[in-house]
């Protein structure tokens, strides 16, 4: 059984970001970039199923530009067999992502497909989904645990409610929530055998997908300080601050 996981490099998490002074963005120059930790836990998973014998290869792969090679070095590291890359200094927003992804699978044609439920960077939360629409297979999001058996997939979900479990006919598309694992650190033996290991080239032309971005951003701005809180008196006092001046009734 074959296994996609699909990682996307971002700011990473411990660097305070930084909005342009022009607001057309944040500021990337001179920062640190790292594994989106929501891949870092598929990218776990999917080594975890090859080493219980559920999967005998796990493909990473990840789009944007050449630096991206970097990230899928350490999904190497971390266990995964080989890399694609498809390269694009575009900016690549879900819907053309999820188009590429589905391109890939139809040149590698893996069972299993696991990617983070969002990106720390723009927290859209929708790659995952548009995958499986495009693909017409069936998705586990926001899982918490997976078990594959019987050429079926049995997701663990968090929802609003607790947890939901429900079995998925394969190939199907996962996405992983923070409690599905915890993701290793790469050792230095494994970092020194990633650097031979193939990552593949490719071009949004080559799959034949257009990357040209559908939302346009107006302006970046940091959100307002936060307000110092206030004691009040009594309860009537806190009613009427709530009516006044929050203006919450």
């Amino acid at each position: 059984m074959k296994v996609l996981v699909a990682i996307k490099r971002v700011i990473d998490y411990n660097v305070k970001i930084r909005v342009k002074a022009d607001g057309s963005g944040v500021e990337t120059a001179n920062v640190k970039f790292s594994m989106n930790p929501f891949d870092e836990i598929a990218v776990e998973e999917a080594v975890r199923l090859k080493e219980a014998g559920k999967a005998t290869e796990v493909v990473a792969v990840s789009m944007g530009p050449t630096q991206c090679q970097e990230t899928l070095r350490t999904a190497l590291a971390m266990g995964a067999d080989r890399g694609v890359l498809v390269q694009s200094d575009d900016e690549l927003q879900p819907l053309a992502v999820a188009k590429l992804l589905k391109a890939v699978v139809g040149r590698e044609s893996p069972d299993l497909v696991i990617l983070g439920k969002q990106a720390i960077d723009d927290d859209s939360n929708q790659t995952g989904q548009m995958l499986a629409a495009l693909l017409g297979w069936a998705q586990g999001t926001f899982a918490s645990k997976v078990e594959l058996a019987d050429g079926r997939a049995v997701v663990t979900r968090e929802v609003d409610g607790g947890l939901e479990t429900v079995s998925l006919a394969m190939p199907a598309v996962v996405t992983t929530d923070l409690r599905l694992n915890e993701p290793r650190y790469a050792s230095l033996p494994n970092i020194m055998k990633a650097k031979k290991k193939p990552i593949d080239t490719l071009t949004p032309a080559d799959l034949g997908v257009e990357t040209a971005p559908r939302l346009v951003t107006l302006k970046v701005e940091e959100p307002a300080k936060r307000q110092a809180g206030v004691k009040v008196g009594d309860v009537a006092e806190l009613v009427g601050k709530l009516k006044n001046e929050a203006k919450v009734f």
